[in-house]
């Protein structure tokens, strides 16, 4: 129990220290997801579900990548 309390106390420290960041992450990542479902459908000519799959997968690198993008970012400003 004091393990999961911690667990929980640990994220929320983590969430209100990176608000911004995540919530920046978040809106990226959600228009990232509809972006790339609809470019793959266009120019690849791919079916729906290859084009989410990709769109899933391919972003959530890319959400990690820019959270720590914007971390540094944030912290030379």
């Amino acid at each position: 129990m004091e393990l999961t309390k911690g667990i929980f106390k640990a994220a929320e420290d983590v969430f209100r220290n990176n608000k911004g960041s995540i919530l920046r992450t978040i809106v990226y990542t959600i228009g990232h997801f509809a972006i790339a479902i609809t470019v793959l459908m266009l120019v690849a000519d791919v079916s729906f579900l290859i084009a989410l799959t990709d769109a899933i997968v391919e972003p959530l690198a890319n959400a990690v990548w820019y959270f720590i993008l914007d971390k540094w970012w944030a912290s030379r400003s």
